[in-house]
């Protein structure tokens, strides 16, 4: 029997779906049969020049513990016209002519509101909605990168009134399940809707 790839190996360990989208993978999970997927310098086979980033969008969360080292690696839709982060020309367009949600600024960034990008109707392009996104600046959706990556790493939601509402969010609990959930009821996965609820409440 020929000797497994460890790009091979990576994709038997996260089992991405039809649509390129697999779990986060642990680092700690490479042992045993997939010991040769442990990291020396940098990212190794997981570069973005490697086999894998052909054909794969992968991400990596570097936010569990302390410094620059990968903690996770997870991939994130197919590297093809159909599915994968690209948001549709019409989309991006609208969005981009709309002020930002947050501070009204224009030339806006176009944000997935599900900061998580784990729905795959959303990745791929002929699925998508105008709904599933929302104008941000470049500061706003700087910080909503930030607070989602300490979901992430907490699976704690983000608290709104940390700005000084009066409710936390407007559906659903402290804890959440981001690899499983999508974001709604977050103050960041849609600003807008939040103050909706806030004002009917």
């Amino acid at each position: 029997m020929s000797k497994k790839t460890k790009t091979e190996l990576f994709l038997e360990l996260a089992q991405p779906n039809k649509n390129g989208v697999s779990r986060w993978v642990s680092v700690s999970e490479f042992v045993g049969d997939y010991y040769e997927l442990k990291f020396g310098n940098g990212a190794s086979w997981a570069r973005k020049e490697g086999t894998l980033a052909k054909s794969y969008v992968i991400e990596f969360d570097k936010t569990i513990t302390p410094g620059n080292r990968i903690d996770r690696v997870r991939l994130n839709g197919l590297k093809n016209d159909k599915s994968s982060q690209h948001i549709s020309a019409d989309i991006k367009k609208y969005i981009k002519s709309q002020r930002c949600v947050v501070l009204g600024t224009s030339n806006p960034e176009v944000d997935h509101k599900n900061g998580m990008k784990n729905e795959a109707r959303v990745m791929e392009n002929i699925e998508q909605r105008l709904s599933d996104f929302q104008p941000l600046s470049k500061a706003a959706n700087d910080a909503k990168r930030q607070f989602c990556k300490e979901c992430i790493r907490t699976k704690t939601r983000f608290d709104a009134k940390r700005l000084g509402y009066p409710m936390s969010y407007y559906q659903g609990k402290a804890s959440h399940n981001c690899e499983v959930d999508a974001c709604v009821g977050c103050y960041w996965y849609d600003p807008l809707e939040f103050k909706r609820h806030l004002k009917q409440k």
